[in-house]
């Protein structure tokens, strides 16, 4: 009987592999109890180009309580905004095992609306 964290590290191999072979840059998505964060990753070099998390002093100046989905989305549109500034618009979403609801919905959606495609 696999583990929940095991399921989810299960799930995030496929979609992980895909991207690795799209060859686009990957939107990075954690999410833990009490914060989320988000990075965006060059497909060549694998180093982070921009990332942002409810961690930040301005997140956490606004929104006290990281594990909200205001602060989701929050984050969303700094990590949008911070991969726009490099000129990266077009990315592939990787939710690493993650479904797809609530503060990673929220995030990813805000990043849409900032600009970024997906």
């Amino acid at each position: 009987m696999l583990t929940t964290k095991q399921m989810r590290l299960r799930r995030s191999k496929a979609t992980r592999l895909k991207i690795m072979n799209s060859g686009k840059y990957r939107l990075l998505v954690h999410r833990s109890n009490k914060h989320i964060y988000a990075q965006v990753f060059d497909p060549v070099a694998s180093k982070v180009i921009a990332s942002a998390s409810t961690l930040e002093p301005a997140v956490k100046a606004k929104y006290p309580n990281g594990s909200s989905i205001e602060a989701a989305k929050f984050v969303g549109e700094l990590v949008a905004k911070k991969s726009l500034e490099h000129n990266i618009s077009d990315v592939a979403f990787d939710r690493s095992g993650f479904k797809y609801h609530g503060r990673v919905k929220a995030l990813a959606d805000s990043a849409r609306s900032a600009g970024i495609k997906f």
